[in-house]
């Protein structure tokens, strides 16, 4: 049997702080999770796969999802570090696995701030339609920067405020949708389950329309995995990663297919303004649509405002979840020792650094260089986050059958996911299925459309030449069950 590490989780002087508290955690979870896909994409769910198809996508994602969330939170809560996933596939699975996953993870992170960059310059369109672009955009990443730049509880305190504005707008609406559709406040007239009825509805587009569905609504839950990195910074991450994953999961589950309903029992799914899902037009929001039947005419405002904080909230996390990675390999022998310097306050600022600079050249690259290039780097990133599930759901794999060879105590563990082996397997199979099928289309066609496929599976070629390069040039090994090793547990 392997013996245990001696490494304590307890930080170091000098190191990563623990200042994220149950409060920031729950928040963090939540605003990884409820954004610009849920306050203007699931217009787009429900016109191409109908009510019932959008709901059940919505479900059956939403059940993949919490699974990955036990997995995470059974790993994070008893080895809660920055690295997260990154860690948990080297030390469980294979080491140039964590590597590739660290580096595929920290470029999506990078990446997506230029994109939100981007989508805020759109939103602030809204008010400024004069005003140049770049200037917001720099303004957001000054702020983004400096809420990191400070301390880990700046970041964390700002995204519970992002957040919080987002969860209040998913409950006033599902307020105002249940208060129109059941006649008590005018706008309903044309509700209720006959939307259902509608067309082909509630099933509409075939299977084809269920699977384009489900990729749109697993970019919208990408993000719950970043209470994984948290975790590194999080005061009692024994007590307070269970708590968080417990509670807070279902709240955006239930945020999520409440939101869902309400949206298809107000607003027909052949409507097209559903389909007119860009974040540069908020007025055909489906919250907007609801809001403005309601009579609410300053809605569109209101949800211009709304988005604006969830481009932030977005910006914020990629720009911590990146920082926490980039500082992870560096301090594991995976990146240059330089960017695993910490300031004063156990910020990673070399890292804030480097990732700031990557964010502002993609950023330029889209404003004043190749829109072509600008493209590809996005969607190299854009598999990116299922990659990182697919690591969870074989870390955690083989953490629980490596933990329990060696002959140890479930119960010692702080969180025990309580579905276990089914959670992760069908996790995996699902998550698989959705990243090979993002683009099944371009097959099918008579002449296959191969400039497609490359726009589109790009990430997981990259992400192999990584793991495989790192594997040959280290000449590394799968873990064994029986070389694993487990740090002693010090949180109490």
């Amino acid at each position: 049997m392997a013996q245990s590490s001696t490494k304590t989780l307890q930080p170091t002087p000098g190191g990563l702080r623990r200042e994220l508290k149950a409060r920031h955690l729950t928040m963090i979870a939540i605003g990884g999770s409820i954004g610009t896909g849920l306050f203007v994409a699931s217009g787009a769910t429900v016109s191409q796969a109908g009510p019932g198809g959008a709901l059940l996508s919505y479900t059956l994602i939403g059940i993949m999802v919490y699974f990955l969330m036990t997995s995470l939170g059974e790993l994070a809560a008893f080895m809660p570090v920055s690295g997260s996933f990154s860690t948990y596939g080297s030390k469980y699975v294979e080491e140039g696995f964590g590597f590739a996953l660290g580096w595929n993870y920290w470029y999506n992170w990078a990446v997506t701030i230029a994109v939100d960059l981007v989508a805020a310059q759109l939103v602030m369109n809204y008010w400024f339609p004069d005003t140049p672009g770049w200037i917001w955009s720099a303004l957001f990443m000054s702020l983004i920067f400096l809420l990191n730049y400070i301390s880990v509880r700046g970041f964390g305190e700002a995204e519970y405020w992002f957040s919080m504005i987002k969860v209040i707008t998913v409950i006033i609406f599902i307020a105002v949708g249940v208060l129109m559709i059941t006649g008590i406040m005018r706008g309903g007239e044309a509700a209720g389950w006959h939307n259902w009825t509608i067309g082909d509805a509630p099933f509409a587009g075939g299977f084809a329309s269920m699977i384009g569905v489900a990729m749109i609504v697993g970019f919208s839950f990408q993000g719950t995995e970043l209470i994984g990195v948290a975790a590194g910074e999080s005061e009692n991450p024994a007590k307070n990663i269970p708590r968080a994953i417990r509670q807070v999961f279902w709240r955006i589950l239930l945020f999520y297919i409440l939101a869902i309903l309400v949206i298809s029992l107000i607003i027909p799914y052949t409507d097209p303004n559903l389909l007119r899902n860009e974040v540069g037009d908020i007025s055909v929001s489906p919250f907007t649509l609801v809001f403005r039947n309601a009579g609410l005419l300053s809605a569109a405002a209101v949800m211009n405002a709304v988005i604006l904080t969830a481009v932030l909230s977005a910006g914020n996390s990629g720009m911590y979840a990146s920082t926490r990675m980039l500082y992870t390999l560096a301090s594991e022998g995976k990146a240059p020792r330089i960017f695993a310097k910490l300031s004063k306050g156990g910020v990673p600022r070399n890292a804030l650094y480097a990732t700031t600079v990557v964010a502002a050249l993609c950023f330029l690259s889209s404003m004043f260089g190749n829109q072509t290039v600008y493209l590809w780097l996005l969607n190299t990133s854009g598999m990116t986050g299922f990659i990182a599930w697919l690591g969870i759901a074989i870390s955690h794999y083989r953490f629980r059958r490596g933990y329990v060879s060696q002959g140890r105590d479930l119960k010692a563990l702080p969180y025990l996911s309580g579905f276990f082996p089914f959670g992760p397997i069908f996790a995996f199979v699902l998550c698989l299925t959705i990243t090979l099928g993002q683009n099944y289309q371009a097959f099918l066609k008579d002449t296959i459309d191969w400039y497609g496929v490359a726009a589109t599976y790009i990430g997981l070629p990259l992400f192999i030449i990584i793991w495989f390069g790192y594997k040959l040039t280290r000449k590394t090994k799968v873990v064994k069950y029986s070389e694993m090793e487990f740090p002693i547990h010090m949180d109490k």
